[in-house]
């Protein structure tokens, strides 16, 4: 009998690490294709794409208004591939994601300059990114629900942060074919035909992606919820601010500093290093590279910490030094000393996991599983909107209005206020079973149990 036990956990963990590998796979490669585009709008399309300007900020304001594009198609397809995921699977809906932004960050290093084909060039861009931000947007909930409804109670918080390594790791691929690119050619080179090269390895990478994940199923606590959707149950974004408004809200909050954070430290921190510090394009994607490296394994520790500590601790812990980190972390910038902006922009990955680790278990948790996909997507992505996506453009404008990070570390302290809030109102969750969030609904409902 232990020996049957004993061989059937060992076939639960082995289908629970292929799930993993499938949804690391497609986040590694679609936030790969993401940050790609982050980190060209300051390097690379701002000099070829947009018209010349005498004041060096202005083009890249113009990058980031395209990039900020990106983010608001994301909450479009959080909500399409949300409800769809809810009813069709999140394997099937995943698969396309992977595609679309395959496509569209190909043909970006496909795109004629400014001096080519004049503003066409940028609505391009723009259509493009519109396309890459919608298959993103539909990326997250399905990646993040395929692995947490395959985990034990638990051990959510662990399984589930996985795919969040995945964001690192995809910007750490970037910023490092980005590193190889810029140390091996010239400006000029790079300019004119290295940076495709980047976006064109996208293809190769999507093929890898959608491959393994064709190898893996839907949990069996979806294909059961699913009959429910079927048998006419309602689901989607419109029932889950029908019946779960304070979840969506609460989950809205939680990820506003989180959001914010992130693109200050990986996305603006490019900007305000080349432009107010001076240092090199290499130097800086060098100094990224090892801190996007140890973001990504100290992320899984962070999920296990949630799994014996609680959700709240951990994440209240990221929000307190998050508040923190503008006030030193830009004058570590400019010392101009590469150990002291590593180590910055270090600090800065480091108090992100702590809140980023737990946010696939804290926001699984909320939603019963016929509309978590669409609560989960919703709650993180339409953050995006108001929150990273305009994040890089306030934070280049506080510094072309300012001349000063004073303004910027203010910035994020006020949106570390907003998520503190937001985490006094979340119900701690640990170790819940997905099955009794199914039951409280089927109640709600009036349905009795089966």
């Amino acid at each position: 009998m232990s020996s049957s036990n004993s061989a059937e956990r060992k076939s639960i963990r082995s289908q629970l690490r292929k799930v993993v590998v499938a949804s690391m796979a497609g986040t590694v490669v679609e936030w790969y294709e993401f940050f790609l585009y982050g980190s060209a709008a300051t390097l690379v399309f701002n000099f070829i794409l947009f018209p010349p300007s005498d004041n060096p900020l202005t083009p890249i304001l113009l990058g980031f208004a395209t990039y900020a594009v990106g983010f608001i198609a994301r909450p479009v397809g959080g909500i399409v591939f949300g409800h769809f995921g809810d009813k069709y699977g999140r394997k099937k809906l995943l698969q396309l994601s992977i595609i679309l932004v395959g496509v569209a960050t190909f043909l970006m290093g496909c795109l004629p300059t400014f001096d080519q084909i004049g503003y066409l060039a940028p609505i391009l861009l723009v259509l493009l990114r519109i396309v890459q931000g919608f298959a993103v947007g539909g990326e997250w909930g399905g990646a993040v629900l395929l692995v947490a409804e395959h985990s034990p109670d638990k051990e959510r918080g662990f399984w589930s942060s996985w795919p969040q390594s995945g964001v690192p790791l995809g910007n750490l691929l970037a910023t490092g074919v980005l590193f190889l690119l810029t140390s091996t050619l010239s400006e000029a080179d790079f300019l004119s035909w290295g940076w495709r090269v980047a976006f064109w390895l996208s293809a190769v990478i999507v093929l890898i992606g959608y491959y393994i994940r064709t190898r893996v199923t839907d949990a069996p606590i979806f294909e059961q919820a699913q009959l429910e959707v079927e048998e006419g149950v309602d689901y989607g974004v419109k029932a889950v601010f029908k019946r779960y408004p304070r979840e969506v809200f609460t989950a809205m909050g939680l990820r506003f500093v989180e959001n914010i954070h992130y693109y200050l430290v990986v996305t603006f921190s490019i900007t305000y290093l080349a432009v107010a510090v001076g240092i090199t394009s290499s130097e800086i994607l060098g100094l990224l590279l090892g801190a996007h490296a140890l973001h990504a394994v100290l992320v899984p520790f962070v999920g296990a910490m949630g799994d014996k500590v609680g959700r709240k601790l951990p994440y209240g812990i990221g929000i307190v030094l998050t508040a923190s980190w503008g006030f030193f972390a830009f004058p570590m910038y400019d010392t101009a000393n590469g150990l002291m902006i590593f180590l910055a922009l270090l600090l800065g990955l480091l108090f992100h996991a702590f809140m980023y680790a737990g946010q696939p278990a804290i926001m699984a948790e909320m939603f019963p599983t016929r509309m978590r996909n669409s609560g989960v997507s919703t709650g993180y992505q339409v953050t995006a909107i108001v929150a990273g996506s305009f994040a890089p453009i306030i934070a280049t404008a506080l510094l072309d209005r300012f001349d000063s990070s004073v303004p910027i570390a203010i910035y994020l302290l006020i949106a570390a206020v907003i998520s503190m809030v937001a985490l006094v109102f979340t119900r701690e969750t640990k170790g819940i079973d997905l099955h009794s969030l199914d039951q409280v609904d089927r109640d709600r409902r009036g349905v009795g149990r089966p």
